[in-house]
């Protein structure tokens, strides 16, 4: 049955005075990090890596205790955090994330004036926020990507810890303490901060060069209006809500409606529907198999949400959208928590803004679609998405209908995925996790693969630089190990 976690044990606020001595280390170990050698800064990430394995046991009870996921859920999350801290590992050993260019002086440069000599890379912004999850205890949190990310980077890290599980926090953040200064990493290259407070004030600290959030629309709005509002403004990259739409094309909806029905159910009971890909709204033809498959459906009983905030905004959520007369229920678990509502198009359309808005825990909406125009039009009205996936036949792929389909997909979501579920997110060099607002504040970034790294890397131009002056990966015989790098456009 659902309802909130146990309370946690709470731990005290960082004081003010210790948040401007955290940032002020983390502004000290700034150059130091930075200039630290590539192999060596991938060498402490897999160090703290093995120091999250080899505490494994303790680390998942203390998750469990807090957050009520269950431990095979957080023995795999934790293995996919130690996995993606060696996966950046890997990213900055080959030099990717340099971005290196040479251009030659060229005094024959066709625009009309001579080229001089330019080199151009990127370089670590410095020291970075990032405000930690509830729903994802380590992949989202103090050893997170975004963590692993901007270690990587180069960025020194102040992690604001979530109060869901403060203890686990505080577990890991000494771990990835310890393990980074065994590497050699500079003291205050990592540190700690608990309460509201204090995130808000390190976010406000003129050191402070960038931020990274994952939560809610209304917690991530208000940190990034803060964020702008700085004399100095910072880039504040925030995951903040999604529905993650699901078409269902009448051809799939008639050939496999059992399949995809337990696939649905699946997706968004799973972790008691508490990620941010779960498929909230799920387009389905009107008539279709698929939705006598749905109604059919045995909604098992969900463990308890993480925390009373979560499931008050559940409740809230789920009392919203039955507000509008016309939703109807489809399937509930036997403690009514976990359900399935119904709705047709048109009624949808008309109130898109209730009825399209993210419900976080363990629901969705299927809305019942009429037409082929009525669904793209649908999904063309929505705001922006981590994901839209497409449920179709092998033969439909060639239609016109189906091509728009995954075009405007294409235009409201970061990742489109074709007959699959958008939870279970891999850690890789081509994913994307990320989307036009409100998904995220800057469509242009992910916060999962390799380019997460980007986001706290900023391009500097040097012309006319004699080698020696130059970073390695720039010099005419770079330093070892070299990077893949653009000399003269090839």
């Amino acid at each position: 049955m659902t309802g909130p976690a146990t309370t946690v044990t709470t731990v005290p606020d960082t004081a003010p005075a210790d948040v401007d001595a955290v940032v002020a280390a983390a502004a000290a170990a700034a150059r130091p990090w930075r200039s630290t050698a590539w192999d060596d800064r991938a060498h402490a990430l897999e160090r703290v890596a093995d120091a999250l394995d080899a505490h494994a046991d303790r680390l998942v009870a203390l998750a469990a205790e807090e957050t009520h996921l269950l431990e095979g859920r957080l023995r795999g999350e934790l293995t996919r955090t130690t996995f993606q801290l060696r996966f950046f590992a890997g990213v900055v050993r080959t030099g990717r994330h340099a971005g290196a260019a040479v251009d030659h002086a060229d005094a024959a440069w066709p625009m009309g004036v001579p080229r001089p000599d330019l080199r151009r890379h990127v370089r670590a912004l410095g020291p970075v926020v990032v405000f930690a999850a509830s729903n994802f205890p380590f992949a989202f949190s103090v050893a997170g990507g975004d963590t692993a990310s901007a270690l990587a980077a180069g960025c020194p890290v102040v992690v604001k810890a979530h109060p869901g599980h403060p203890r686990l926090s505080s577990a890991t953040a000494d771990l990835v303490h310890d393990a980074l200064s065994g590497a050699g990493a500079p003291e205050g290259v990592f540190a700690l901060i608990h309460g509201t407070d204090a995130g808000r004030q390190a976010l406000l600290h003129p050191a402070v060069r960038a931020a990274s959030f994952t939560g809610s629309i209304a917690g991530g709005r208000a940190l990034f209006d803060l964020a702008a509002a700085r004399p100095q403004p910072i880039p504040f990259y925030g995951e903040l809500g999604s529905t993650n739409p699901v078409v269902v094309t009448p051809a799939a909806g008639a050939a496999r409606p059992g399949d995809i029905a337990d696939g649905f159910v699946a997706a968004v009971t799973g972790s008691a529907g508490q990620l941010c890909t779960k498929p909230g709204l799920l387009f389905v033809p009107e008539h279709a198999p698929l939705l006598d498959a749905l109604a059919g459906a045995r909604l098992a009983a969900t463990h308890p949400l993480l925390n009373e905030r979560i499931d008050r905004g559940f409740r809230d959520g789920l009392a919203r959208l039955r507000r509008v007369e016309e939703v109807e229920v489809l399937s509930a678990a036997d403690d009514g928590d976990a359900v399935l509502l119904g709705v047709d198009a048109a009624v949808f359309a008309r109130q898109v803004d209730v009825l399209g808005e993210e419900c976080f825990g363990p629901a969705s909406l299927v809305v019942r679609y009429r037409d082929e125009a009525e669904v793209v039009r649908l999904l063309a009205s929505l705001p922006g998405q981590l994901t839209t996936s497409v449920f179709a036949e092998a033969e439909e792929a060639s239609t016109p209908y189906v091509r728009e389909l995954v075009d405007v997909a294409a235009e409201r979501a970061g990742r489109v995925l074709w007959n699959q579920w958008p939870t279970g997110l891999s850690v890789t060099w081509a994913q994307q996790h990320g989307g036009p607002y409100p998904a995220t504040t800057d469509p242009r970034s992910t916060s999962v693969g390799a380019s997460a790294i980007d986001r706290f890397l900023r391009p500097v131009a040097f012309q006319g630089l004699p080698d020696a002056l130059l970073p390695g990966e720039l010099r005419d015989e770079p330093v070892p190990p070299a990077a893949a790098r653009l000399v003269d456009g090839s």
